[in-house]
Parts: C-alpha cells; structure tokens; sequence
C-alpha cells in the first residue's frame, strides 16, 4: 500500500498560474457551433453533508434511459464520465454498457476521492480533501489508476476523457492523465472560483478549448457572461466583493438590470430560456464550441435539489429536449462527443 501523507499539497495559486497551456485551439473548421454533452456519472450522496465513504448507492443510473432516449431522437452521443461506485456496480455496468455497445454514449472518467480506493482512512473527510488535485500525488496517482482499472474491467474500454470529482484538478493531474491514456480534460469551469473550500479558482482561464502541455486537450464547460457588460465580465470579477460592493450585493443587482450575468449552460438551475440567452450571447462573442452537463442523479426524484418529483424530473427532461431542438435547429449546431472533438480540433 502507497503511504500516504496527509498533508495538503497544492498550491493557494489560481490555475492560471500553473496550467501547462501549449496553444489555444483554433474554432472547427466548418464554422458551425459544436455541442458536447458531458454527464457527470456518479452515487446519489446529500451535497449539503459531510463526505461519507459508505455513501455509493448508484439507484439513479436505472434512470438514465430517460434522457438517453432524447439524446438518441436527436442524434446525439452524450459522454458519461463514471465514477468508482457507478463503475463496479454490475446493474449500473449493465445499463451505460448496453448504451456503449450500440454506440449511444462514450464513457469516460470521474474520479470522487471519497469513494475511490485505496481509502487512507483519515477522517473526517474535510472539505479540501474531497478535490483529487488538492491531494498528495501519490494518492491521486493510486486512486486515479484504481478508477481507470474499474472503467477498463467493467466496459472492456481504456477512457480517454477524464472530469475531475468537484471540477478539483491541480497541478499533478494532467501529467498523471497523460501517463494512464487520457486525452481530454473536461474538468475546467470559466469563470468560476472553488477556492471557498479549497477547490480551485478557474478565474482568469481563456474560456475556449486548449491543448494542454503532457498532450491532453482541454475541453471547458460553457460558462459565459451575458448582458450589456458581458465584455467586462472577467475584470469586474477581479474585483474583490467587499465593503460597499458586497453589502449592496451588486452582482444581483446587475443580473436583475440585464447588466451582467453568468450562466452555466446545464439544466440544473436554469431554465431553457437561460440556456438559449446563454448560447446566443455567446456564439454572437464567436464561440463555437458548447458543452451541456449536468449530474446523473438529477434524473432520480429527490436526489438533489435541482428535481424534487417526477413532474421535476419530466420537466428537466423536457428542457434538455428543448434545448437540442434549439441547438440543432434555430442555431444550425451539430453534434459530438468529447473524445472526437477534442481530436478534431487538436488536428486543426
């Protein structure tokens, strides 16, 4: 067993600061927006607890045809990132393995440190700790390998794309990615600062895809400003909140002024007409390449507060269709997945 240390090991800096960026990768070459579809493939687990070991019950992935029924009327081939729970159950296997042998979805990797072994036995599991790149490289390297084996035995497929649990990559991680096969991180959110709890801060990140140092290409959620500041969103998120900014809370001021916002272009938590403002605004900025996510246990009633009920669960079913039909249609968008994207766009 690799001794682990217990100590944290990452860096307080941003990643801007440590990313192996080689170049930024240049729009498809057809002009057309692109949509990826990353589905972060994991246990059910209350996120407003405690991280808990013994929490890996995976009921939600027996509920995963419902979406992939829309993804297939639209031609599209969603990438389920798994993590080690979800990857040896056999009835979960059983489900995302009959997508992956008609080909319906790509499947990739999506490493929980909490519930992926070897377990170094230190509790409680703090905050920091549940971010793969905040631990030591010997343990992310050991639990990473373990997770990538699971994937190997259960879908008989080396992964090549890889989400961090938490979006928690550090500067050990991509290396690591590079040595085990992975060719795609997916893991970056623009925009977007975890360092609250020690998770890290994308801030100041060119919010498009990029070819990475070690040889993976990364491929970053769509998170993007809108409204009439959209263009000075990134300096005026430099600005610390605080003193007379905080207390007027201007960040929602200026969202409800049609000023300045930011959307993430996921289900959970906005609706279509969020989604479609979103890659409207951002495709008039010249973006051409768009990824939708959202958590497989969004689909389970009552498994996280973005759908309470069945009629939840129909209605966030009902916006990730909407939202192709939109995607594909009003904007002209075609489809890919991950892998083959990031391929396209690295041999431009």
């Amino acid at each position: 067993m690799v001794p682990f240390e217990t100590e944290r090991s990452i860096s307080s800096q941003a990643v801007a600061t440590w990313l192996p960026i080689s170049r930024r990768l240049p729009p498809p070459a057809d002009g057309r927006p692109v949509l990826v579809v990353v589905i972060d493939t994991e246990e059910e687990f209350d996120w407003s607890a405690p991280f808990d070991p013994a929490r890996t019950t995976v009921a939600n992935i027996a509920e995963q045809g419902r979406a992939q029924a829309v993804f297939d009327a639209h031609g599209v081939v969603p990438t389920y990132v798994v993590d080690y729970p979800v990857a040896t159950t056999p009835a979960a296997v059983a489900t995302l393995g009959a997508f992956q042998a008609a080909g319906r979805c790509e499947i990739g990797a999506h490493l929980h440190p909490w519930v992926t072994p070897p377990d170094d036995g230190v509790r409680p599991i703090e905050p920091w700790r549940s971010y793969p790149g905040n631990l030591p490289e010997a343990q992310e390297a050991a639990k990473l390998a373990a997770l990538t084996e699971a994937i190997k035995n259960s879908f008989g497929i080396s992964p090549v794309v890889y989400k961090a649990g938490r979006y928690g990559i550090g500067p050990a991680t991509l290396p690591l990615l590079a040595g085990l096969g992975y060719r795609v991180d997916v893991s970056v959110v623009p925009h977007t600062d975890f360092s609250a709890d020690g998770g890290p801060d994308f801030r100041g990140l060119p919010a498009e895809p990029l070819m990475l140092a070690p040889g993976v290409v990364e491929l970053p959620l769509s998170v993007h400003f809108v409204g009439l500041m959209a263009g000075f969103g990134s300096t005026l998120q430099s600005i610390p909140a605080r003193g007379v900014a905080s207390r007027l809370h201007l960040a929602g001021v200026a969202s409800r002024l049609g000023l300045l916002e930011r959307l993430r272009l996921s289900p959970e938590g906005y609706v279509l007409a969020d989604l479609e403002r979103q890659t409207q605004a951002a495709f008039a900025a010249g973006t051409r390449v768009f990824m939708l996510t959202y958590h497989s246990s969004a689909l389970l009633p009552g498994a996280t507060a973005y759908v309470g009920d069945t009629a939840g669960r129909d209605r966030f079913v009902a916006t990730i269709d909407a939202y192709l039909r939109f995607f594909l249609g009003t904007l002209g968008g075609r489809t890919s997945t991950a892998a083959q994207l990031a391929a396209e766009l690295a041999a431009l």
